[in-house]
């Protein structure tokens, strides 16, 4: 049998459920190293079957793989909550989401994130970014609360309704937690229910307004806590229900309880504009039914029938959370200011719609069967457009709205003192050339799946290669948003070359008119321009910028264009270089290099983690290349420092083995899907090629 990265096999299944109790009893001490020899010999195993017992370990995080000078070791996690109340390690946490706003659910039950009910709404709890005083929901075993019990936890099915379960002497409770799609009521439902004994419960909401700032006025109306939010969105209030009787406690709402086998208690908190019009009381069991089908109805439509369809089909519950349904604008990551490195300053607002990553999510959604959702997306993109006066911008709020302007948060301190803690994006006015073409690209997919919309998304794609006709030769900010010095960036260049190649292709079609000579002109002008001033001969490869020796991941993703054939020699070199030059021993890649302490050429001091999308480039230009089996390695190892949940944040740390910056983040999950993608069209064709008989026309 084929075993997925995270997974062991099944007769290893009461060796793993042994070390799981033992480290949830406290038998080895968080933060030391596990003694993997030791199991082995006390059980008679060899070290390959001990490794392949840890896997799942790995990934529920309970175990860490962290670098040192001898090489990697294993190390049990250290998942207590950091001295002062701050939050647990990013990898900890699960995300909920009703395609309206979202919620972080730590391992210990505690909501330390909620945006309702927009995903860039002001936060009500922002432990995440702070201490437990900046807000919170925990629900947990009254006898492990305040603490992080060895928890077990899953999706429920093919959905994004988290459940946690909690195994203590009294007995076994699980947690279910959700926010409800499509109602007209913004929720957050939580439910409690009792499995084995009877088992104490408490519950503390600690709501924080204003991203941690206000301390709210409550109010008791009728049984029902009311919950006063004044924010950008004008005058609101959080609705707490609950079948158990709630007490004001300060300015915390705290709820003592007891579930025996079978006894469900809910809570539900739930948004309302304006103060005086309560929404309906909730009945969390419907709810509960209608979000399930939602999402498994949803992930139903999933085309893909590989062997790595339930991560596939992981991945795309990811991205569809992401998306804004009001609209059908994608997000790129439901926080802010997660850090790329622990205690430095790359800290940036995600909760925004990039047309980059809007374009790229909309392309594997499209792939993937999810047409609807891309149509969706492209209506919103051309709206959101349209407001333009000169250039369109790289992004967008949810609803189209143009102001981003970027502040910090003073009163945060930031994930694990990584500051500033910053809402708002100042890339928002850059220049980045890429994006054209990601648009156009990604456009040109959609189309080509639905011929009956070819026109009016052909228009569109004329519009963007006539805004890149005018910006090609202008140095840019790249997609990485550097806020240093604009140079010439080859993937940008390269980019433009794919709007204009994907607008003649729509103009040769019939589908859109425009100036066929003239552009076909110009594609071959910036093509023997790229080749020329992009490209290092001495070193086949080409190069982050004209004239720099450096290399950017970014040309991977350039290689998927179709700007040179998958066997011309420079795109072979260009994967090569970039795996030699950017790859890291653990078999990660960074996207470009970092100046430690100095302030680098993309305008910040300090260093980050391996960047995850430019892995699943890599594993996708190997596959483009002929190199299925090395593409398969690394696509495995991109797969296997997810979470136990099946969640990747932007880039991860091998020291520490723990994920690092906004999560979940939609590239990294693009870059798995667009990898399993090509390598399930590469293995079609390879088939296909074999089973061709001698003779056969080619």
């Amino acid at each position: 049998m084929r075993l997925r990265p995270h997974e062991a096999h099944p007769r290893d299944a009461a060796y793993v459920q042994e070390i799981r109790d033992a480290i949830g009893s406290g038998q080895y001490a968080p933060g030391l190293p596990f003694p993997v020899a030791l199991l082995a010999q006390r059980h008679g195993l060899g070290v390959w079957r001990m490794a392949r017992i840890c896997r799942p370990l790995l990934a529920e995080g309970l175990l860490v793989n962290r670098v040192r000078a001898g090489g990697s070791r294993l190390y049990v996690a250290d998942r207590s909550p950091d001295p002062g109340g701050g939050p647990g390690r990013i990898e900890d946490y699960a995300l909920i989401g009703d395609q309206r706003g979202s919620a972080l659910v730590r391992r210990d039950g505690s909501v330390d994130w909620l945006c309702m009910p927009r995903f860039d709404s002001a936060s009500t709890f922002a432990h995440l970014l702070g201490t437990a005083d900046h807000g919170l929901w925990q629900i947990a075993p009254a006898c492990l609360a305040g603490e992080v019990p060895a928890s077990f936890r899953r999706y429920v099915g093919d959905s994004m309704v988290l459940e946690t379960r909690w195994k203590t002497q009294e007995g076994e409770v699980t947690v279910r937690d959700f926010m409800v799609p499509g109602e007209q009521t913004p929720r957050l439902v939580r439910t409690v229910r009792g499995l084995n004994g009877q088992v104490t419960m408490h519950s503390l909401l600690r709501a924080r307004p204003e991203y941690g700032r206000l301390i709210p006025r409550i109010t008791a109306v009728e049984g029902r806590h009311a919950i006063d939010l004044p924010d950008e969105h004008g005058d609101a209030r959080l609705w707490l229900d609950a079948d158990a009787p709630v007490r004001l406690d300060g300015t915390n709402l705290s709820t003592d309880f007891t579930v025996t086998k079978g006894e469900t208690v809910s809570f539900t908190l739930s948004w309302r504009a304006g103060a005086d019009s309560p929404p309906p009381a909730p009945d969390a069991g419907p709810l509960l039914k209608l979000t399930t089908d939602f999402w498994e109805e949803w992930a139903a439509r999933c085309t893909h029938t590989g062997p790595d369809r339930e991560d596939v089909v992981r991945s795309l519950l990811t991205l569809g959370t992401l998306i804004y349904s009001p609209t059908g604008a994608i997000v790129a990551a439901p926080t802010t200011s997660l850090p790329e490195e622990i205690g430095g300053v790359r800290n940036y607002d995600y909760r925004y719609a990039w047309l980059r990553d809007g374009a790229l999510t909309a392309g594997v959604l499209a792939d993937y069967g999810y047409l609807s959702e891309a149509h969706a997306w492209v209506d919103w993109m051309e709206q959101a457009s349209s407001t333009a006066r000169r250039r369109r911008q790289i992004m967008y709020a949810v609803a189209g709205e143009t102001q981003l302007s970027e502040r910090t948060l003073p009163w945060l301190p930031g994930y694990k003192d990584s500051k500033p803690v910053r809402i708002g994006n100042g890339a928002v006015s850059q220049l980045q050339v890429d994006i054209y073409g990601e648009l156009a690209d990604a456009l040109y997919k959609i189309a080509m799946a639905d011929l009956s919309r070819a026109g009016r998304i052909g228009t569109l794609v004329v519009a963007l290669a006539e805004e890149a006709e005018q910006l090609w030769d202008r140095p840019d900010s790249s997609l990485w948003e550097i806020r240093g010095e604009e140079l010439h960036f080859t993937h940008s260049k390269i980019m433009a070359w794919t709007a204009l190649d994907r607008a003649i292709r729509f103009i040769e079609a019939g589908h859109a008119e425009g100036p066929l000579e003239r552009w076909q002109g110009l594609r071959e002008t910036i093509h023997a321009e790229v080749c020329e001033k992009g490209y290092d001969a001495d070193r086949n490869t080409f190069t982050q910028s004209y004239g720099s020796p450096e290399l950017d991941a970014a040309l991977l993703h350039a290689m998927l264009s179709g700007f040179l054939p998958a066997d011309d020699k420079r795109v072979i070199g260009t994967v090569e270089a970039v795996q030699h030059y950017l790859g890291t021993d653990d078999g990660f890649l960074l996207r470009y290099h970092t100046a430690g302490e100095e302030v680098g050429p993309d305008g910040f001091p300090g260093d980050e983690g391996r960047f995850l999308i430019c892995t699943g480039w890599l594993a996708e230009t190997l596959a483009l290349i002929g190199r299925q089996v090395e593409a398969r390695t690394v696509l495995d190892s991109l797969l296997a420092v997810r979470n136990g949940l099946g969640l990747l944040a932007e880039e991860y740390d091998p020291v520490t083995g723990c994920q690092l910056g906004n999560f979940p983040q939609a590239f990294s999950h693009i870059g798995h899907l667009g990898a399993v993608a090509r390598l399930a069209t590469m293995t079609s064709a390879d088939e296909t090629a074999t089973a061709r008989p001698t003779g056969a026309e080619s």
